[in-house]
């Protein structure tokens, strides 16, 4: 989906640029794409998706995807295990997960307030669903049997 918005808006710029006959334009022809090339490809370089202090999460919920069972975590030692782990975990960018169906644990992490602060979608111990993307972990594994076995108590 974002990668079709971004080529039909580069589409869209080289066919109005071709319009013109100044040589300015022409030359925007190739620097506009090649920027939008390279901002997002920037996207893809490995990086920390949750950098949350523990001490600022109230409660975490959590859906389990394969039973249909929500749960609520506040208990402060599991809530410091989950955000440190998640904290300490590197992730590459990987596909798109618009088509893909069902998951694992959607997770929803909220501050003192009770604002939701981090969304995303935990698949498995080396997986998650971010902002319309799968992220694989590329340093640390997730905790996901701590977190199953939270879930499933």
């Amino acid at each position: 989906m974002v990668v079709s918005l971004i080529l039909l808006s580069i589409t869209l710029l080289v066919l109005w640029f071709l319009k013109r006959k100044d040589k300015k334009y022409k030359l925007a022809i190739i620097i506009i794409p090649f920027l939008f090339l390279i901002a997002f490809g920037t996207t893809f370089i490995p990086h920390k998706v949750v950098s949350i202090d523990p001490s600022n999460v109230s409660k975490i919920t959590i859906f389990d995807g394969n039973t249909g069972y929500d749960t609520e975590i506040t208990n402060k030692t599991d809530i410091n295990h989950i955000v440190r782990n998640l904290n300490e975990v590197t992730f590459q960018k990987g596909k798109p997960s618009f088509l893909y169906m069902g998951y694992s644990f959607r997770t929803t992490i909220f501050d003192d307030k009770g604002k939701s602060i981090k969304k995303l979608t935990i698949n498995s111990n080396d997986t998650i669903r971010y902002k319309g993307f799968f992220y694989t972990s590329i340093d640390n594994l997730l905790e996901y049997d701590y977190i199953e076995q939270l879930v499933r108590e």
